[in-house]
């Protein structure tokens, strides 16, 4: 695997979670970062650490809900940094309601607003900047629920996430010969803030059974730190021990509103 160093990468999600991993991790292999998410303090936290570890990092705020925020990113990237050499498109958010027989319009959009939305309008910018120079990456943090849908991501999380792993199939089918690489990653069930949204919050033990953040931002790594000549297109990450999800799904079909 090659050094990150003096790659330009853009996370989004970066405040918490997965997104925090791997800015951590991608400023220890030399990278400099502009991090993105809703909330600014988070953002800041991380970027200092990036300093620490010698890198710059620039702390970002924009909404992904809000497709010409995800588009400006990149203009942001290129007046710090000059340039985008990795995308990693890591924000999203599932609805509280998960039922198709249930969930509203607004939550459904807000969903597809996030996951698709947001996706598209920011790896568009930052594509055609690494298509100048004939070499980029982009790696998306789809879901397990694009792979095998139901009610734990919830119908609007599992379509939307699939709908951004045929984004990324798409660009692959015709960006490659221009040095354009898209990966697309499938975690199972990782102990991050996203679980909060859940109908019925997991507990502490079944948290324990869970991957954690760093296990993504690993995999993040390996398709971005390929020599340029490899292409990674999916990974498949599940935790090794499987759990008891009847008390979840039967909450997740019966959740009408939110709140």
């Amino acid at each position: 695997m090659e050094s990150l160093d003096g790659n330009v990468a853009i996370i989004t999600g970066a405040g918490s979670g997965i997104g925090r991993a791997t800015a951590r991790l991608f400023a220890e292999q030399g990278a400099d970062l502009l991090l993105v998410g809703r909330r600014i303090a988070p953002l800041r936290d991380a970027a200092a650490e990036a300093a620490e570890l010698g890198r710059k990092a620039v702390a970002h705020s924009a909404d992904m809900e809000d497709g010409d925020a995800a588009a400006a990113i990149t203009d942001v990237a290129i007046a710090e940094f000059g340039r985008v050499d990795i995308l990693i498109n890591n924000a999203g958010h599932s609805s509280k309601v998960r039922s198709m027989l249930h969930i509203g319009p607004e939550e459904w959009d807000s969903v597809f607003r996030v996951n698709v939305e947001g996706v598209y309008r920011l790896t568009q910018t930052a594509v055609r900047d690494m298509v100048t120079r004939g070499s980029g990456t982009v790696v998306t943090v789809s879901s397990m629920a694009a792979l095998t849908p139901g009610l734990l991501g919830g119908a609007a999380y599992s379509a939307a996430k699939g709908a951004a792993h045929n984004i990324m199939r798409s660009m692959n089918s015709e960006l490659r010969s221009k040095g354009i690489r898209a990966c697309t990653i499938f975690p199972g069930e990782v102990d991050t803030p996203i679980l909060e949204g859940r109908p019925l919050v997991p507990s502490a033990e079944a948290r324990a059974l869970m991957m954690q953040p760093e296990d993504v931002a690993a995999a993040i790594l390996l398709c971005a730190g390929m020599p340029h000549r490899t292409h990674v297109q999916e990974i498949v990450l599940t935790p090794t021990q499987s759990r008891d999800m009847t008390e979840e799904l039967r909450v997740a079909a019966e959740q009408k509103t939110v709140g």
